[in-house]
């Protein structure tokens, strides 16, 4: 079995991580992915989200995860990541990594990791978050080379709102904040349950859509050099890229 693990903050949206295993494992269940909580405040400001982040909070989620000897370790948050930066970020996956004892990532490069693999270079951008916060998403595509047309902010203050959005606010969110330029739609907010609605979105949309969750899953994958084609997972789980 090829064992994945999360790193996921508070509650809102984890029960997409179950159903990832089931869609990926289908009856042979040779996929785990199982999730450790780590607590903070969920609020979508700079200050928390550079606490939630942190080494330490982090390095707990990797202590959680030793039960289960995941094969690769995801810190499952975009805002908990992007929010320090190219560099930063890329210091907070290698600590990680070295704690764990296992190569390690977080949405934040899931999402640059996936527009390569689909060959997507322009994006429009539904974010769930503050203006502020999203424009630090917005940031940290273009240092990987990822160019927004544009970027709408649904200024949602916390997690916990985030997770109580009904499937069709979901579908909306994504398909009414499309640029007609854009390769793909971008959904950034782990918060934020996507992995049942990315077949009715990219069916509006006519283009890939991109989802935290979806792209965390598929970065786990990435890391443990694993394929899985899974038709109801949106273009990204249909190319071996």
């Amino acid at each position: 079995m090829t064992t994945i693990g999360f790193i996921y903050p508070d509650h809102a949206a984890e029960d997409d991580y179950p159903l990832a295993e089931q869609l990926l494992g289908g009856s042979d269940g040779d996929i785990g992915l199982p999730v450790a909580h780590i607590y903070g405040t969920d609020l979508h400001a700079v200050p928390e989200l550079l606490d939630l982040g942190s080494e330490a909070r982090l390095a707990e989620g990797a202590r959680l995860l030793a039960k289960h000897q995941p094969e690769a370790v995801v810190w499952a948050c975009t805002s908990g990541s992007f929010v320090y930066g190219w560099d930063g970020a890329r210091n907070q996956a290698d600590q990680l990594a070295k704690v764990a004892g296992v190569p390690a990532s977080s949405t934040s490069f899931a999402f640059v990791n996936a527009a390569k693999a689909l060959g997507v270079k322009r994006v429009a951008v539904a974010a769930s978050y503050p203006d502020d916060v999203a424009r630090l998403f917005v940031d940290f595509l273009a240092a990987g080379g990822v160019e927004v047309l544009s970027m709408s902010s649904a200024d949602i203050d916390t997690a916990a709102e985030v997770g109580q959005l009904a499937p069709e606010a979901v579908v909306d969110l994504a398909v009414s904040h499309d640029h007609p330029d854009a390769d793909a739609v971008l959904v950034p907010d782990t918060a934020m349950r996507t992995l049942g609605e990315i077949t009715a979105i990219e069916e509006k949309l006519g283009k890939p859509v991109l989802t935290a969750n979806q792209v965390t899953v598929w970065e786990g994958l990435r890391l443990t050099g694993t394929t899985r084609l899974v038709r109801s997972l949106g273009a990204l789980f249909r190319t071996r890229g």
